[in-house]
């Protein structure tokens, strides 16, 4: 019996590799008439599923669906107020009633309109802008402010490690809960996956403690994750409407400087006070209540503006983008301000791999003589994807770009920064995983006195880092190269 059995897991096994060649034919054609997509992954797709017949569909089949017909988040209730309010500001900047406070920033206002029409972002003033570039001060700045919490606190994160930096958290929330505050946490199911995430009885004795947990796309069977794309990588909290936190931290020891692997961890968070909380404070609740199945938006209270004077001065936008997007909102924020840039562009981002149009962009930007520069970290959290990164950068160096690596430890700092003037900061990386697979948020910032400050901190991070000269960059070993090329090739879907 076991042998008839062997004989026909044999049998099979030869039928298919006979006909591989009619079962990857089959494969491709799916691939390439089935979904519509951008012709250089359909091309990674095909390689991939020459080199690994079966397998390579397989793995398209957990990586490379496309979801983005699906319109995951809906605004519903509140979808009425933020056209009317989109409408309205369109009007303005059509009739040029749009006047900004500082004339400099008149050139941007395009960028604004198309935040305004393909990603209903609300241009906000009023806004103070805080910005953190060290873990521990912002999770000090975090702790503080949760203790003034008084009506909710609204958190989502991609990755939480049940570590000393969450007991830390988590002893504040239980104890903001018991005072009567509403608090919500939004989690990605695979960023909180693994040894060092959280287990379901972290989650349990938050729920006892009264505070409300959502998992955004859960595993199946507890265990088994399908989606390793379309992972909800925002970082968000929201707190009474007052403000809001976004940026690169996650909640992990990693991220206040305490993993040897990485050593010190250089990240950058804002804290918005000020008009532009609304916009959080909605992105969350889309989130939360497709994470949730609730409606939060029939709740009037958490959206209600916080009684007092605001001192603040920035002019703020907030983008969102996923795979639900009509468009890749965030992409395009970096494509434009590469394009409208006179003097100057500044990038810190952990993995540079960008599609051909924003790569030629800062191409052509770097032979125009404008100050292109790009710093990525010394070392890999992703082998695949840090020498991907490092080819994409060598060609930077080649177009004239001054390019570095951090060496004081592990960069993560998503931030785009043109002229002094505009800034773009949040959770999107430059690469094309966070332009069309993740959700992402990030904040659009007109300000001269705010893109400075990020600025001043790019270039005190140039002291802790090595420059790539084209002489260097030259000189790197073969096995460098063939990492280059090797891992460049499946860029498109990495």
């Amino acid at each position: 019996m076991l042998q008839m059995g062997a004989e026909e897991i044999l049998n099979s096994y030869i039928w298919i590799m006979e006909h591989i060649w009619f079962i990857n034919i089959v494969f491709s054609i799916l691939i390439i008439f089935f979904q519509r997509r951008n012709p250089t992954t359909v091309w990674a797709w095909l390689l991939l599923l020459y080199f690994i017949p079966v397998l390579g569909f397989v793995l398209y089949l957990i990586l490379g669906q496309n979801f983005r017909k699906d319109r995951m988040f809906r605004m519903k209730e509140i979808e009425g107020e933020i056209k009317y309010a989109v409408r309205r500001q369109e009007e303005s900047i059509y009739r040029k009633k749009l006047k900004l406070k500082d004339p400099e920033l008149d050139r941007f206002k395009r960028l604004i309109l198309y935040n305004l029409n393909e990603g209903e972002a609300v241009l906000t003033d009023n806004n103070d802008v805080r910005i953190y570039t060290d873990g521990e001060e912002k999770f000090r700045a975090l702790l503080e402010e949760m203790e003034h919490a008084k009506n909710y606190i609204h958190i989502q994160y991609y990755i939480i490690r049940g570590d000393e930096l969450w007991k830390e958290i988590e002893e504040v929330l239980i104890k903001k809960a018991r005072q009567g505050v509403e608090v919500r946490i939004l989690f990605d199911s695979m960023g909180c996956r693994g040894r060092k995430g959280m287990r379901y009885a972290d989650w349990r004795r938050l729920r006892a403690a009264e505070i409300q947990t959502a998992e955004f796309f859960p595993a199946v069977f507890g265990k088994l994750q399908f989606r390793i794309n379309y992972r909800n990588h925002r970082k968000i909290v929201v707190i009474d409407g007052r403000l809001g936190f976004v940026g690169g931290f996650n909640i992990g020891r990693e991220y206040i400087g305490k993993e040897a692997r990485y050593g010190y961890w250089r990240d950058t968070h804002i804290c918005i006070e000020g008009s532009a909380v609304t916009s959080l404070a909605v992105r969350f609740v889309l989130d939360w209540n497709y994470a949730a199945k609730e409606n939060l938006f029939l709740e009037d209270r958490l959206f209600e503006i916080p009684d007092y004077v605001r001192e603040g001065k920035d002019l703020v936008q907030i983008v969102s983008s996923g795979p639900d997007s009509g468009s890749q909102v965030i992409r395009d924020n970096y494509l434009r301000m590469i394009h409208m840039a006179r003097k100057s562009v500044y990038i810190q981002t952990p993995y540079f791999i960008p599609d051909d149009d924003i790569r030629n962009a800062l191409m052509i930007a770097a032979k125009s003589g404008i100050d292109v520069r790009i710093m990525i970290p010394c070392k890999p959290d992703h082998p695949f994807v840090y020498w991907a990164t490092y080819s994409y950068v060598g060609e930077m160096v080649e177009a004239g770009a001054r390019c570095y690596t951090y060496d004081n430890g592990f960069l993560h700092t998503k931030c785009l920064c043109v002229d002094g003037l505009v800034s773009c900061i949040g959770t999107a990386n430059m690469d094309i995983r966070s332009f069309s697979l993740n959700f992402e948020v990030n904040a659009v910032i007109y300000s001269a006195r705010t893109t400075g400050r990020l600025m001043k901190a790019f270039e005190s991070d140039i002291a802790k880092s090595t420059m790539i000269t084209k002489k260097s960059y030259e000189q790197r070993s073969l096995e460098v190269r063939a990492k280059e090329q090797f891992c460049r090739l499946f860029s498109p879907v990495l």
